[in-house]
């Protein structure tokens, strides 16, 4: 953690994120806020995840790549909202340097993992709408589990290399980190060395772990929506997006606030404008994702109907 460059400097040994403390009289009612969120998030996916495994109708590779994205979501929620909701409720926003790291670790992991996951979920939708005949053979066995092992492994892999960057920065004050969260950017500002190189390193890795995965999910759609367009019939076009719209809605929603968030430049106009972005793909993200996913899939209606039943009528 330390640069004998720096000579008598006091490493700092914790951060203090700032959070939302410049709204000091909404502190409760977030906490019931983010609060109900958690709560909701963690039900909803933990609910999407037990339907794929219980149902066997659930046993394709959409819905297989779906309870990926649902257990995502649940691991992504528990790195991020425990510590919000803690500082909030106690108004104690203190965190270890260790504990920052660790969480920085698993909070670029998970976005990373997430960016491939749903640039695999549009290649499923663009072999089983452009290539219906192919669809079978291409992903038949364990290739849902190569393509879904690999984005697992990317995001992995990938937030390492960040990580340990990082954690070679000295760091000797301030310690107030502006989010709610230890995000790569604000806490590269804190340290005593020239951030410069680090920026550079974000903005490749935000190019390699965000933009290329959207750029290949952006092509999938637009051969998916060239292909849909060509049906002869409106129904039978209906039918077709209907399979992909639940996960464009995710997409746009997800890369739209990403991308703005560590592409655009840090100034003081954007600083706060930033900060309700993140809580966009951090937050509210896993919260939707399973409404989204089981009000618009006729499949995951009925096998969850099929549940209800069985639960009244046990």
């Amino acid at each position: 953690m330390g640069n004998p460059e720096h000579g008598n400097t006091t490493s700092i040994t914790e951060f203090i994120l700032l959070g939302f403390q410049t709204l000091p009289e909404l502190q409760f009612f977030l906490f019931l806020l983010f609060l109900v969120i958690y709560i909701v998030t963690m039900a909803g996916n933990l609910l999407i995840i037990s339907l794929v495994v219980a149902d066997r109708r659930l046993h394709t590779p959409m819905y297989l790549f779906l309870g990926n994205l649902s257990c995502l979501e649940t691991c992504y929620s528990s790195t991020i909202l425990p510590k919000m909701l803690a500082g909030l409720l106690t108004g104690d926003r203190t965190i270890s340097f260790s504990g920052c790291l660790t969480q920085l670790y698993f909070f670029g992991f998970l976005v990373g993992t997430e960016c491939f996951l749903l640039s695999v979920m549009s290649y499923d939708r663009y072999l089983a709408i452009c290539h219906p005949l192919h669809y079978t053979a291409l992903m038949r066995g364990r290739a849902w589990l190569r393509l879904a092992g690999g984005s697992w492994l990317g995001g992995f892999l990938g937030n390492g290399i960040t990580t340990l960057s990082v954690s070679q920065l000295t760091f000797c004050g301030p310690n107030a980190i502006d989010h709610f969260l230890c995000d790569f950017v604000p806490l590269i500002r804190l340290s005593c060395d020239d951030p410069q190189l680090m920026e550079t390193l974000i903005f490749l890795l935000t190019l390699i772990f965000s933009v290329a995965p959207f750029l290949l999910t952006l092509t999938s759609y637009i051969c998916i929506i060239a292909t849909i367009l060509r049906i002869p019939s409106s129904r039978g076009r209906q039918k077709a997006f209907s399979t992909c719209s639940s996960h464009l809605i995710v997409v746009t929603i997800y890369y739209g606030t990403l991308l703005i968030v560590y592409m655009f430049p840090t100034t003081d106009f954007f600083r706060d404008f930033k900060k309700v972005l993140s809580v966009a793909y951090t937050v509210l993200t896993p919260l939707v994702n399973p409404f989204i996913y089981s009000l618009r899939n006729k499949e995951v209606k009925d096998a969850l109907r099929k549940v209800w039943k069985k639960f009244m009528f046990a």
